[in-house]
Parts: C-alpha cells; structure tokens; sequence
C-alpha cells in the first residue's frame, strides 16, 4: 500500500487543521501535514506543501478558493476536499475529532 501525504488547511492552523495533523500523524503510516490560508497563521501554506501532498483537505469552501486563487498551477492533479467543518470548535475538541474522522476515512 502506497503512503499518502496528507495536507491540512484552515484559516489560521491554530485548531482545526493542527487537530487533524495531531489525531492522523502515523495513522496508516501516512505523513500528514497542516497549514493556514491567512498572513498571520502559525504555518502558512506554501507552494511547497502544495506540491508535497497527496491529498489536500480544506476546512471550508473558502479555503478551496483561497488555495485555487493563489495556488492554481501546483494544484493541477491533486485531489482537493472540502471537508465543510466551520471555525467553531478549539484544539483536540471531540465533536471536531468526530467530523474530522468521519470526513477523511473514506479518503485514506
């Protein structure tokens, strides 16, 4: 079975995507990473970590579009998913836990 690097991306990578970093980091023995779209975000998402994944997971539609905008070329032939989870929850919340796992199974 092929690894996949994983690519997670919320606005400011504070909670939500560092959570999906923290809960699939070695799961399958997959690489995970995350990254935010905005300019102050603890890890900002580059071409580089574009170009790294596999599969790229954004939060919201807004990510999809902030990554399509700006990121266009490197995102040719990746496979890019909404995973449609708002900016309500903090770092390791269960309910987030809960939509994070049931949003990705299906993908890894």
């Amino acid at each position: 079975m092929k690894l996949i690097n994983l690519l997670f991306i919320c606005s400011r990578n504070k909670w939500r995507s560092l959570t999906a970093e923290t809960i699939f980091q070695g799961v399958g023995g997959h690489e995970v990473r995350s990254a935010g779209t905005e300019e102050n975000a603890r890890i900002k998402v580059t071409e580089g970590h574009i170009g790294w994944a596999d599969i790229i997971f954004a939060m919201e539609k807004k990510h999809v579009r902030r990554l399509h905008h700006k990121y266009s070329d490197a995102l040719i032939g990746k496979k890019l998913i909404c995973l449609h989870i708002p900016d309500e929850f903090e770092y390791m919340n269960e309910d987030l836990i809960g939509l994070l796992q049931s949003g990705v199974d299906s993908y890894i």
